[in-house]
């Protein structure tokens, strides 16, 4: 029964993905210098500290069961936030890096090429990672959380610096 229910929202949750995606695809930017404007600041620390099970553990320990239930909700939903955030910078970097992938200066190529690798890279893992935040909400026993989300988020950050100061030289 629990496989059925696992199914039923992980589907629900991918067909949302979908359309919000396509949604954004849709009424992106129209022009790709407006784009780096729409990019969000992501609290790596703050993701950090809500993903940690150390913390994690602290507040099931010192909280009663509906108070930890309380928290660890509100703390996924944060969490849910940073990822979701995280994924559409993603999608924002790719098209910047795929305006730059054919520029004749072999440096601004490469980055670019970089960038994009890594935001595809950092986008997929994200939206692998939702469905485990959803997940860990309904059944906060669930022990799964993982920095390496926040690895991507950082890497990804310092590569779109370098990449936008290689470009403006």
């Amino acid at each position: 029964m629990t496989l059925v229910w696992f199914s039923i929202i992980a589907g629900i949750l991918a067909l949302l993905c979908v359309l919000w995606t396509t949604k954004f695809r849709s009424t992106g930017t129209r022009h790709i210098d407006d784009a780096a404007t729409q990019l969000r600041p992501v609290d790596v620390n703050a993701f950090r500290n809500l993903m940690d099970h150390g913390e994690r553990e602290y507040l099931r320990t010192h909280l009663s069961s509906a108070d930890f239930r309380s928290v660890h909700r509100e703390r996924m939903l944060a969490a849910a936030d940073y990822v979701w955030c995280a994924f559409r910078n993603a999608g924002i970097l790719i098209r910047l890096a795929e305006t730059s992938l054919n520029d004749p200066d072999p440096t601004i190529a490469a980055t670019a090429s970089n960038l994009q690798e890594n935001a595809t890279r950092l986008r997929f893992h994200a939206m692998q990672t939702l469905p485990k935040i959803y997940l860990s909400i309904i059944f906060p026993g669930l022990d799964w959380m993982s920095v390496d989300l926040a690895e991507g988020f950082d890497k990804l950050n310092r590569q779109a610096v370098v990449f936008v100061c290689v470009r403006a030289q």
